[in-house]
């Protein structure tokens, strides 16, 4: 282990976010099936599964979108119940999703400036005049927006409507935006799906950088084993619904139940 990992191996720190015995049913279609894991300060989580396994619907499940029949879930040691995505926002957790939610017609900047709206506390009136109190909140919200621009090197975009950029940096809006809420834990649906392998490292990198430099808890779902191994601190595998794994993504990668049902057979 270098000494950039032993470092950031120190930085983790108590559990933020735990799942107990959660379980979910569409019907007579069981999506999630008594899964219970937590998430800690600073770890990026990884939660992998085959398509179909309910992957999703835990990120929907921690973000309000939709409310388990059975299970608890506690974030920063309080439970909470029926919890809809805004309340969730609010408290601290943002995402990005898998099929991009950006306003095409929009620009990078306009787009990025939407992910403040939480934080805005001028009535809507003031915030179309931009007057007064409205206008200095607004200087003060695009100075931290330009920050994220500046940070995720998108700089040379910031004017361009979104829905012109190629794919790879329209995802990268999507984390910028998701970043504008300041968010303690930052939800991940598939953040390299459809990239390219040097958008995918570019992508690996600044996930790495948002989780070290400001401190953000990561839980991302990703179907890429190399990237998952490469950059999570634990990985939960998931299949039909049930948990068949959870640990380090070495004791993962050693767990006979996952390679037979995910990853392959061992050879």
């Amino acid at each position: 282990m270098n000494e950039k990992a032993i470092e950031h191996a120190h930085r983790i720190g108590g559990v933020v976010l735990a799942l107990e015995g959660v379980s979910l049913a569409f019907g007579g279609v069981k999506a999630l099936s008594d899964v219970s894991f937590d998430v800690r300060e600073h770890e990026v989580r990884a939660i992998i599964g085959p398509n179909g396994a309910g992957k999703s619907s835990m990120l929907n499940v921690i973000n309000g979108v939709y409310h388990p029949q059975q299970g608890t879930i506690r974030y920063l040691g309080r439970e909470y119940h029926d919890m809809d995505p805004h309340e969730v926002a609010m408290s601290g957790i943002s995402r990005t999703f898998q099929n991009l939610a950006l306003f095409k017609g929009m620009s990078v900047l306009d787009n990025i400036m939407s992910g403040r709206n939480l934080k805005m506390h001028s009535n809507i009136l003031l915030q179309a005049l931009r007057i007064g109190p409205a206008l200095r909140e607004e200087i003060e919200h695009r100075e931290v927006v330009e920050g994220i621009i500046d940070f995720l090197e998108i700089q040379a975009y910031r004017k361009t409507q979104v829905g012109r950029l190629p794919y790879g940096l329209q995802k990268r809006v999507d984390l910028a935006r998701a970043l504008a809420m300041e968010p303690r834990i930052l939800l991940l649906d598939e953040p390299m799906a459809g990239m390219n392998m040097e958008e995918k490292q570019d992508m690996c990198r600044f996930i790495l950088d948002v989780n070290d430099e400001f401190g953000t808890t990561i839980v991302l779902i990703e179907h890429d084993m190399s990237v998952v191994m490469d950059i999570s601190d634990r990985v939960l595998v998931l299949d039909y619904g049930k948990k068949i794994g959870d640990g380090t993504p070495d004791e993962v990668r050693a767990n006979q139940a996952v390679i037979e049902a995910y990853l392959g057979v061992s050879h």
